[in-house]
């Protein structure tokens, strides 16, 4: 796991620098005078300068930064830079120099997706058997979801009917099954008896005889009353497919949507999540949806490194990296997408200016939005400080045991 930890935490340190990099990358080819550019925080360890640019390292591996001539109207600028300061740039070039940060991890976000498609495959909606079970339980509760065999309960239909963990469901009592929810539904509404269960294995398609039984299973409207349905006695798992070179692109852009999906509604559930971390680091309970810190996220891909499970640890990257590109688009100072929501509020007020004939106010007044910029900073700071208590003295459960 040691291994799978180091390796996702480079990932994380190299994508912040490469954010970074987005910013000096861009600044550069619009002529900008960029003057710095350094990976980690703190003392030097090592520089070197390439025309009028400082490239190198410093101590603390926390992250990154470039400095750019005359980003903020707080800055001081040499008359000989004046020309080629930030401020002096069309508002297109600089929005686009604010958010190549952002666009970085994007892009980072969906070549990892890319190759998981090319190279790993994607999951699709058709059922598949992961595992046949030894039994089919005869009570299954809420409060027990998984229980052994026991002397009581009835063998597996599908492993008597010598259907294999891997085989394709298509059909089930002649109707074709969609995913794993339909042949779940299908199942459970079939009396118990004879049925033909049609799968793919091997390429080839196969109808077997399949004998259901009846168990007892949670009501799945009212999942606190138990009703008697039919069971096959399997583990659901769903079909791997490989969309090719060219395939992946479209295959890795759908997963890339669904994770712009998932960041945006994570967000919206943010402050109602933070009570919950707190009470992990007091005592209580870890619940796994609370925020997890670089600590936390690090371990989370360690073990998945560790359980051989790369298509979760190449989604779970490309997933961090969306996080990190969203987050830091939000219009709060002093993230990107606070300068881009000064600069967008700097041309409207000029347009309203101008279409009124009055006399342009210029730049925002910076300075009046520090002690802001200073409170989002203390915020953000001290919730990382306690996602990351929370991860060390109690971190979530490892989720691949």
């Amino acid at each position: 796991m040691t291994l799978g930890i180091i390796l996702f935490a480079v990932g994380i340190f190299l994508a912040v620098c490469l954010h970074e990099f987005g910013h000096l990358l861009t600044a550069k080819a619009f002529g900008m005078k960029a003057t710095q550019y350094f990976a980690g925080f703190g003392p030097t360890l090592w520089s070197f300068r390439r025309g009028e640019t400082e490239y190198g390292v410093k101590a603390i591996p926390a992250g990154g930064y470039v400095k750019i001539v005359g980003m903020t109207p707080l800055e001081e600028v040499a008359p000989a830079d004046s020309a080629r300061a930030f401020w002096r740039f069309p508002a297109g070039k600089r929005l686009v120099v604010l958010a190549a940060g952002s666009i970085t991890h994007f892009l980072l976000a969906f070549v990892t997706l890319y190759f998981l498609a090319l190279l790993v495959g994607l999951p699709t909606s058709r059922p598949q058997l992961a595992e046949v079970s030894t039994c089919a339980p005869a009570v299954v509760t809420v409060a027990n979801p998984a229980p052994a065999c026991t002397a009581g309960d009835p063998p597996s239909p599908a492993r008597l009917a010598g259907m294999r963990a891997g085989d394709e469901v298509l059909a089930f009592g002649g109707r074709p099954v969609r995913d794993v929810d339909a042949l779940i539904a299908a199942v459970r509404a079939h009396p118990p008896g004879r049925v033909e269960v049609t799968v793919r294995r091997d390429g080839k398609r196969l109808t077997v005889p399949v004998t259901l039984v009846a168990v007892r299973r949670p009501d799945t409207a009212d999942p606190n009353r138990q009703v008697t349905v039919s069971a096959l006695g399997f583990s659901p798992g769903t079909v791997r497919e490989y969309p090719g070179v060219v395939g992946s692109v479209a295959g890795g852009g759908r997963l890339l949507g669904n994770l712009f999906t998932g960041t945006f509604e994570s967000l919206k559930q943010f402050p109602g999540r933070l009570p919950k971390l707190w009470d992990a680091v007091t005592g209580g309970s870890r619940d796994p949806n609370t925020p997890v810190s670089v600590v936390g996220a690090s371990r989370l891909g360690g073990e998945a490194f560790q359980a051989k499970q790369v298509a979760v640890y190449l989604g779970f990257f490309a997933a961090l990296n969306v996080f990190i590109g969203v987050f830091n688009l939000l219009p709060l100072l002093p993230l990107d997408g606070g300068h881009i929501a000064v600069l967008l509020f700097e041309q409207a007020r000029s347009r309203l200016a101008r279409l009124f004939r009055r006399q342009d106010p210029g730049r925002v007044d910076i300075a009046k939005l520090m002690p802001l910029t200073y409170v989002v900073i203390l915020v953000f700071g001290a919730l990382s400080v306690l996602a990351i208590v929370a991860d060390i003295v109690n971190p979530i459960a490892n989720p691949f045991r």
